[in-house]
């Protein structure tokens, strides 16, 4: 079964020097029907004007991933950690028992883009961690994050992986998804099929009861794949 989620009809954000799109309940936007999948939380599609940015704010007990697709976030934290995120690249915070942070667009000309994900975790009060790191243009599927940091993955605190796709035009991938296990996929750039069903930039689907997923190209494609539990405690 596969529950394609449009996206023009996600969740609008208007905050003046932010403008996002929400896969999921998040904030101010709120629909019964959106409130994550498994230990997906959020998908935000977030655009920061040059300048501006989040502040100092905290967070506690979840795995909160980044993706830049354009520009460059500026990120300080309680940790210690002061770093650049330029395009292309994946940071992994697993905010434990507690971190503080910001993120700024350090540009004064160019807009900021790029996704805010949060995944619940296993495990609670952990201590705080910080990941980051650039994973090249390999065409197909290639692993970003596992539970156990497996080829050289990034190491996150829940039975879920996350997998970038690239595909030139008319190329083609599959994933095998097991049993009690289910994905999501969130286009990123071009135009994807996901078992016959078309999608576009910005949409998203849920895939369950299926064994195998193909993933063909439109035309030069991006996405993000998640492998999830098909049910956690909240």
């Amino acid at each position: 079964m596969i529950e394609v989620r449009r996206s023009e009809d996600r969740g609008p954000a208007d905050h003046g020097w932010l403008q996002s799109r929400h896969t999921f309940s998040f904030a101010n936007y709120y629909d019964p029907k959106y409130m994550g999948i498994s230990a997906l939380r959020v998908i935000n599609d977030d655009r920061v004007a040059p300048g501006k940015g989040f502040a100092i704010h905290s967070h506690q007990d979840m795995e909160i991933i980044s993706y830049v697709k354009h520009g460059i976030i500026e990120h300080k934290d309680s940790m210690g950690n002061i770093e650049k995120l330029p395009m292309g690249e994946f940071q992994l915070m697993s905010a434990g028992s507690g971190v503080t942070h910001s993120e700024y667009n350090p540009s004064l000309s160019d807009q900021l883009v790029f996704l805010q994900i949060w995944i619940q975790p296993s495990v609670y009060g952990i201590k705080p961690g910080y990941q980051q790191k650039r994973f090249g243009d390999v065409q197909g599927l290639q692993l970003i994050a596992s539970p156990d940091a497996r080829n050289g993955s990034l190491l996150i605190h829940q039975d879920a992986s996350l997998y970038q796709l690239r595909l030139e035009y008319g190329q083609s991938a599959t994933h095998s998804l097991d049993s009690g296990r289910i994905a999501y996929v969130h286009v990123v750039s071009g135009d994807l099929s996901i078992n016959g069903e078309q999608l576009k930039a910005g949409d998203g689907a849920t895939i369950k009861a299926v064994d195998v997923i193909e993933l063909t190209s439109g035309n030069n494609t991006e996405a993000l794949l998640f492998d999830l539990p098909q049910a956690i405690d909240r």
